[in-house]
């Protein structure tokens, strides 16, 4: 009975676990739940005698174990395991199964009918349907399974588009750091053209401009007349009463002008590195450390307030305004350097100074009367209620009288009788013996400096005049060189440009000398298309000469060494016999200039061919042979041009041997040039004697020092050194 329940059960569970799995995978392909009903109607048919025959009690008893089996699974349903082998064997079809679950769901509710009406009919087959490996619980299973995978590829597609949009605000992100980063590079790209663009250009009052000086000049009109009329008005107070809108209008006015002037001192200039510094921050930071800075302030506290509380004829108030006179100072130091006669000014400035000196006693004087009390004796004012001293001019004048005679020394004054005229009288004299002190140095000093180049130009002629009559020279050519000497002095050419421009340093030498010279040295026509660097070194060396009349500059056959450019008089070109004239060489005029080039073939050679005697006196420029040739060295091409130009005019005048001047080089040329080969070898091999003397004497210094040391090395004993160890542990400890 077992046997054959065992034999008839199992090929059927068989039969019907190799037919679910075709079945599984046509739903889960198709989603069609009506696919299988025609198959699964077949079965059930053709098992429908499956509890009638033999066997029939086993196969009831395995039917009722089957249902419990069913109903345990149905209660505690079994949750399938993940198989990833499952995924990867049934491909994408699966992840295209949420595209048809809205056909599989529409057909859901069709079929779940159609299988009722099937276990109604037939309840057996349906059973064993249900019971097979996979049973249509399982498939449900398996949906929901499919359902879940499904979710989780929704959930996965939802983070992937998390991911995406994550990555796409890291993107914006990136994006919008990058244009930040755009926007601050621009930025910083505007700082540095902010930068990079210089900054707007303000005011600056050069001190070395013309404008500064024109500045001072106006600044010390007021200065001055604060330094005049505050104390005048404050002495004498007929003269504040009677002009008070005259002098409220000038007070004001120098007011604004002090004003402006401090303006001006914080925008004024100075050298920073040789540059003229312009940033107004660092010109205020300046002004403010100078100590002219707190002048200026206290000249600038409005102390015309306190004329609301005593009144306007108190105008002591303004001594502040004082304050501003080293304007007054500095505008004199710059006219004493821009004036061409700075020691009419030196003269003209002290006189001055001792004006203002016995303006201010005069004023002090009549200020001491004033409190003592006017003819309460014989030292101070008279009475002013006589009519004649009661005027303001005879008040003023009398007052300027008495201190002029005070600080000159003069005396005839009424003597003191309080001890404040005495002390007063004592401190009038010791000024005045500073005034005349000052006066008789600087005035001897000016006067002295005035004649110096006079004294020094007497000085020569008086040596020269010493020596030709120690030398007994005839009184004609006497006469001819005091002459010179006298055309020197009235022409004043006098002066010696190197001496006087020897301070200067060579590139102000260097434009003076072309300023004043260069357009002479141009009319040369040898010179006509040089470098301007030649030119410029020919200038410096260009000599000043003067000749008298009758004078020879040159004759015929003498050796040229030098060439002559006229500046000014006339020269004639005369026969051996000094009277008859060829021609007259007259301003711009030059001569002499092939002579001093040594052009090879020059049938003159370096010989002067024509007599020039200066017909009145002429002023000349002489260039040496040696000087031209020591600028030359510099420039060989101009020497080649030079000497090109030479052979022209000298061809043009028939005045060259063309088979010499086209001949090689001269030997005597070369034998100079091996003489000074040979001179410049012997020099250093001299130099270079030395140096190997020195290097051989350092060398047997340091051999003698090494051979010492050895030997103090071979002396050392180790006792000795275990000593210095010992000593150097007790330094340690």
């Amino acid at each position: 009975m077992a046997k054959i329940c065992s034999e008839n059960s199992l090929p059927a569970r068989s039969r019907l676990s190799t037919s679910t799995p075709d079945e599984e995978l046509a739903v889960i392909e198709n989603g069609d739940s009506r696919s299988r009903s025609p198959s699964l109607s077949e079965r059930t048919l053709s098992h429908r005698d499956s509890f009638t025959g033999p066997g029939a009690m086993a196969r009831l008893s395995y039917f009722f174990y089957m249902l419990w089996n069913w109903t345990n699974h149905r209660a505690n349903p079994e949750t399938q395991r993940h198989d990833s082998f499952l995924e990867r064997f049934r491909g994408p079809d699966l992840k295209d199964i949420t595209s048809r679950g809205s056909n599989a769901q529409s057909l859901g509710p069709n079929d779940t009918i159609h299988n009722r009406n099937l276990a109604s009919k037939w309840p057996l087959a349906t059973y064993n349907m249900n019971n097979c490996n996979n049973t249509d619980n399982k498939k449900e299973d398996k949906k929901e399974e499919v359902k879940k995978d499904v979710k989780k590829e929704e959930e996965k597609k939802e983070e992937k588009k998390d991911t995406v949009k994550k990555d796409e605000k890291k993107d914006e992100k990136k994006d919008e750091k990058k244009d930040e980063k755009k926007d601050d590079k621009k930025d910083d790209k505007k700082d540095d053209k902010k930068k990079e663009e210089p900054p707007k250009e303000i005011w600056i009052m050069d001190p070395a401009a013309d404008l500064y000086y024109r500045w001072l000049s106006i600044i010390a009109v007021p200065v001055f007349y604060n330094l005049m009329m505050i104390v005048t008005r404050s002495c004498f107070n007929e003269l504040q009463d009677t002009y008070t809108k005259l002098w409220i209008v000038l007070d004001y006015s120098a007011d604004a002008i002090y004003y402006m002037d401090t303006f001006v001192r914080s925008r004024t200039g100075y050298l920073e590195q040789g540059l003229l510094v312009k940033d107004s921050k660092k010109l205020r930071d300046k002004y403010k450390t100078t100590s002219q800075f707190k002048y200026d302030m206290v000249s600038m506290i409005p102390t015309d307030l306190l004329f609301l509380k005593f009144g306007f004829n108190n105008p002591e108030f303004r001594f502040n305004r004082l304050c501003k006179i080293s304007r007054l100072f500095e505008f004199f130091e710059r006219t004493e350097t821009r004036t061409s006669f700075p020691n009419m000014f030196r003269i003209s400035n002290l006189v001055l100074y001792i004006l203002v000196i016995i303006h201010w006693n005069a004023c002090m004087f009549f200020a001491i009367s004033k409190t003592i009390g006017f003819g309460t004796d014989t030292w101070v004012y008279p009475n002013i209620s006589h009519p004649e001293h009661g005027r303001l001019a005879r008040k003023y004048i009398y007052s300027l009288y008495w201190s002029t005679l005070t600080l000159t020394t003069i005396g005839e004054t009424p003597p003191p009788v309080r001890d404040v005229e005495f002390l007063f009288v004592i401190s009038d004299f010791l000024t005045g013996v500073l005034i005349f002190a000052s006066i008789v140095g600087n005035v001897g000093a000016m006067i002295s400096n005035m004649n110096a180049s006079r004294a020094e130009f007497q000085a020569k002629i008086d040596s020269i005049k010493q020596y030709m009559q120690f030398r007994k020279v005839t009184k004609d050519l006497e006469a001819r060189v005091i002459k010179w000497f006298d055309y020197l002095w009235t022409e004043k050419k006098t002066c010696d440009e190197k001496e006087v421009l020897k301070n200067l340093p060579d590139k102000l030498k260097a434009e003076i000398a072309i300023n004043v010279h260069l357009d002479t040295l141009k009319k040369v026509r040898i010179f006509q298309d040089c470098e301007a660097g030649l030119l410029i070194e020919l200038v410096l060396k260009l000599q000043p000469q003067v000749f008298s009349p009758g004078d020879y500059i040159c004759k015929k056959g003498d050796i040229g060494r030098e060439m002559y450019i006229i500046k000014e008089g006339k020269l004639a070109v005369v026969a051996d016999d000094g009277v008859t004239q060829f021609v007259v060489l007259s301003d711009g005029a030059y001569f002499g200039e092939i002579s001093i080039l040594g052009i090879k073939g020059s049938k003159a050679g370096n010989r002067r061919t024509a007599n020039i005697r200066s017909v009145g006196y002429s002023d000349l420029f002489a260039l040496s042979k040696d000087d031209l040739m020591e600028s030359l060295t510099e420039y060989p091409d101009a020497k080649k041009a030079l000497e090109e130009k030479g052979k022209a005019i000298l061809m043009k005048d028939n005045l060259i041997d063309e088979a010499i001047a086209n001949a090689g080089a001269d030997p005597k040329d070369l034998e100079e040039k091996i003489v000074k080969l040979q001179t410049n070898l012997d020099v250093m091999q001299t130099k270079f004697a030395k140096l190997m003397a020195e290097v051989t004497s350092s060398q047997t210094r340091m051999k003698q020092r090494v051979t010492e040391m050895e030997n103090k090395v071979k002396s050392v004993t180790p006792e000795d050194l275990s000593e210095v160890v010992a000593d150097k542990d007790k330094k340690v400890q």
